[in-house]
């Protein structure tokens, strides 16, 4: 039964990832006609809405009473940083470059997260994570080169830099909410994204506007923010119960092939032999990082 149980997750968990993988491809679609800031606000600003009620549970409401002040802020800022700029540098990195190229530079986080855990909470990688940084560099290269760039290109790049940085500070302060254990991650999560995709919608809809939106993409946004966000989420908390910190890691990590073959097929992406080769070194360095901290985060 317990083994059962078991696969079922690893399923549950791989449906969650290709939910997450097919997000990339639909956002491309729904960029034709809706500007990136204000599509990435409306979408967390309704998978807000669809995840609410779980803020009115007896539990859920006794909890965010007690939020102090110090909690707020951390809120606050966690929701800025993961919701407003990384999810606004990811769609506004959509909209310049590829989706695999957009999900190969997201990659980036875990390392970033692993320098900037040194300085912020004295978290030292270990060897193997340090050879993962080097791994992962190569990969990088292999797929870039010859290194020229377009001006979307690089406009592209320097935004989802942007969204790496503000990935990875609210990766680390989330690690340290969750060290604390004084906040559920229901309520985290809820409450972040209320101030993140608030902050995101008014920005989009002041700086790119709100354009009349066709029905087709009225679907692909309820889709993204009820299936792909809201239950998404309850459904990846729900397996992390059964897996361990590296099950998740690797069935995450498997996001940036799903992301390469949808795009092939739906976008018209090619992915040539030398940037697959690219990607597979990226990825297996992405991991060999990704799974220490994961563990650590567990401990």
């Amino acid at each position: 039964m317990k083994n059962h149980s078991h696969f079922k997750a690893i399923l549950l968990a791989l449906f969650v990832t290709f939910l997450w993988s097919t997000s990339f491809v639909i956002i491309k679609i729904g960029l034709s006609e809706i500007p990136p800031l204000t599509y990435a606000g409306l979408r967390y600003s309704i998978a807000f809405i669809c995840l609410l009620p779980l803020a009115f549970t007896k539990a859920n409401r006794v909890e965010i009473k007690i939020l102090n002040r110090s909690d707020w802020i951390k809120l606050f800022i966690y929701g800025l940083l993961f919701i407003a700029f990384t999810q606004g540098a990811m769609f506004t990195g959509l909209l310049y470059l590829p989706a695999v190229t957009v999900s190969l530079w997201l990659n980036f986080t875990p390392l970033v997260v692993a320098v900037l855990a040194i300085f912020l909470i004295k978290e030292y990688p270990t060897i193997r994570q340090w050879g993962g940084v080097l791994l992962f560099i190569a990969g990088i290269v292999i797929y870039f080169l010859p290194i020229v760039l377009s001006e979307n290109q690089e406009i592209g790049l320097i935004v989802m830099t942007i969204g790496v940085f503000a990935n990875s500070g609210s990766s680390v302060l989330g690690r340290s909410i969750n060290r604390e254990a004084k906040i559920n991650p229901v309520v985290v999560t809820i409450v972040s994204m209320g101030i993140g995709s608030l902050i995101l919608f008014i920005g989009g809809v002041v700086i790119q506007g709100l354009p009349s939106i066709s029905m087709q993409n009225i679907l692909y946004l309820l889709w993204l923010a009820v299936i792909n966000t809201a239950l998404a989420f309850v459904i990846w908390n729900f397996t992390l119960r059964t897996l361990s910190a590296m099950e998740s890691s690797i069935i995450n990590g498997t996001m940036l092939i799903q992301i390469a073959i949808l795009a092939w097929v739906f976008l018209g992406e090619v992915i040539t032999l030398q940037e697959g080769i690219g990607m597979l070194i990226a990825a297996l360095g992405v991991l060999l990082v990704q799974i220490k901290i994961k563990n650590k985060m567990k401990t």
